[in-house]
C-alpha cells in the first residue's frame, strides 16, 4: 500500500506521515487486521467507507470520519477491539490512527484536512 501526509489544515498541524490508503477491495478488508499497533505517525486511510469495525483487532484505536471534501465531520476516539462504529451517510472515507491521536491533535468536527 502506498502512504501519504495527512495534515489538518484548520489548525496547521500534523495528523500522519506515514498513513497507509487502503483503496482497494482486498486492502479495505483487511485493513489494520494482524497488526499489534500502530506507530506515532502512522495510521490507514480507507476509501470509500462510511464507518469501520475492530473485530478481531488487538489494539485500541481512534477514526476521523470525513466527508468527500474531507472535512471532519465524526470522531471516534479510544475505540476498543470488537467494536462497531455508527455508519453515517456523511461520511465517505475514514482514517484509523493510534489512540489518544483525536485528543493529542486537537482535531475537532468542522476541521478540514488534506492529504500530500
Amino acid at each position: 500500500m502506498r502512504a501519504v501526509t495527512v495534515r489538518n489544515t484548520t489548525r496547521d498541524s500534523l495528523i500522519g506521515d506515514r498513513v497507509a490508503v487502503a483503496d482497494t477491495s482486498l486492502s479495505r478488508m483487511f485493513g489494520l487486521l494482524g497488526r499489534r499497533g500502530l506507530d506515532s505517525g502512522e495510521g490507514l486511510w480507507i476509501k470509500p467507507s462510511s464507518g469501520v469495525h475492530t473485530v478481531f483487532m488487538r489494539f485500541t484505536i481512534d477514526v476521523i470520519g470525513l466527508d468527500k471534501e474531507m472535512n471532519v465531520v465524526k470522531l471516534w476516539s479510544d475505540l476498543v477491539p470488537y467494536r462497531l462504529t455508527s455508519i453515517s451517510t456523511k461520511v465517505r472515507s475514514v482514517i484509523e490512527l493510534p489512540a489518544g491521536l483525536i485528543a493529542s491533535s486537537g482535531v475537532r468536527v468542522g476541521d478540514r484536512l488534506a492529504v500530500q
